[in-house]
């Protein structure tokens, strides 16, 4: 049996697939199965192995790097009892209705559409609830624990591993678009699997422009449309540079925070793998820190659109208020909003949203 990869020889070839990007899917892709890879030495191998088909999203195939890493992941999955065979998808969409049909019992997804499977850890991308990485840090350890393993199953499904893939920052082709108020009328790009998507375009006045997660940013350079949300990863290999000359910028302030999670059915796997799981991706979530920080570091200063305190402060309400709003309609999970709450006020105990009489 092939030995695990260390988590230098991991960061090692993560830095190397990024050199290579082509579309900011493949972080995604990567991410949800590196998740799992360090090997928990403490679990025992068993002899009996419980197989298990895992629908492994890569936008490239069964050749490109998260195969290659799943491969690995195997080492781990066996000492917690589970024997892994692989089906390849290129569509993220395509690999969720296959694990919805019981083609597979495990699959990896943006957090976004994992969402169908849990609507606790599908609000982690509610907009404005997440300002910083060092909020996301301390939910995302808070949610590995133990003490929050309740809130990873509904229903047949759980939440095996979380990780984060970046900030998503407003891209905007014209500079003086930056403040909220400055959004009616404007383009701006819309994936099929945000349902917050209707009921945001209609508060701010845009107009929607149905896109996928590749096409939306290749709509953004020919400037099809006036906005477009990405995290930093894609800034480069995208080439998103094109949409913003000669005027665009990007809004140092984040819409929200995107994650990959990996999702499976529980009952299908021996107790206790979705808690070594969730354990153990706590151990890669600063390789992704330190690839997102450096992702956004590297892009052009110019390109950044500085917002004054008073800005953050209308943005910050404009956000509230629909995160309100989208909680009672149930898109959002109100016990989810609570702790990203909670994490904000103990961070920045002055902010006025800790002593309103409608608390999140």
């Amino acid at each position: 049996m092939n030995q695990p990869v260390s988590i230098q020889g991991y960061f090692s070839s993560i830095q190397r697939f990024l050199m290579s990007l082509v579309n900011p899917h493949l972080l995604l892709s990567l991410a949800c199965t590196l998740l799992a890879t360090y090997s928990a030495a403490s679990v025992k191998t068993t002899n009996q192995l419980t197989p298990i088909t895992m629908c492994v999203f890569d936008i490239i195939g069964k050749n490109g790097p998260t195969h290659n890493i799943m491969n690995e992941y195997r080492v781990s999955a066996m000492k917690w009892g589970v024997e892994l065979t692989f089906k390849s998808y290129t569509n993220d969409r395509i690999a969720a209705e296959d694990f919805n049909a019981g083609v597979c019992d495990m699959v990896n997804l943006p957090g976004i559409r994992a969402r169908n499977y849990n609507h606790f850890t599908g609000s982690l991308n509610s907009i404005g609830a997440i300002p910083s990485y060092q909020h996301l840090t301390l939910i995302l350890s808070t949610l590995s624990s133990p003490k929050a393993a309740k809130y990873m199953r509904q229903g047949d499904y759980e939440i095996v591993s979380i990780a984060p893939t970046g900030a998503l920052f407003g891209f905007v082709i014209d500079r003086s678009i930056n403040t909220p108020e400055k959004l009616a009328g404007k383009k701006i790009t819309v994936l099929d699997s945000a349902p917050e998507s209707e009921y945001l375009i209609q508060q701010t006045g845009m107009t929607p422009v149905s896109s996928t997660i590749t096409n939306a940013l290749q709509k953004f350079n020919s400037h099809a449309v006036d906005i477009t949300g990405a995290p930093a990863i894609a800034y480069e290999p995208m080439e998103l540079y094109k949409g913003l000359e000669p005027n665009g910028g990007i809004i140092d302030w984040p819409l929200h925070q995107s994650t990959v999670q990996l999702v499976i059915r529980w009952k299908k796997f021996p107790d206790g793998f979705g808690q070594h799981s969730r354990t153990h991706s706590r151990e890669f979530n600063n390789l992704f820190m330190d690839i997102i920080t450096t992702s956004e570091a590297n892009i052009p200063e110019k390109y950044w659109i500085k917002i004054p305190q008073q800005v953050k402060a209308a943005w910050n309400d404009t956000h509230r208020k629909n995160r309100l709003a989208l909680r009672d309609q149930g898109i959002y999970n109100a016990k989810a909003l609570t702790l990203f709450r909670k994490v904000r006020c103990k961070i920045d105990p002055t902010l006025s949203e800790c002593t309103s009489d409608n608390k999140e």
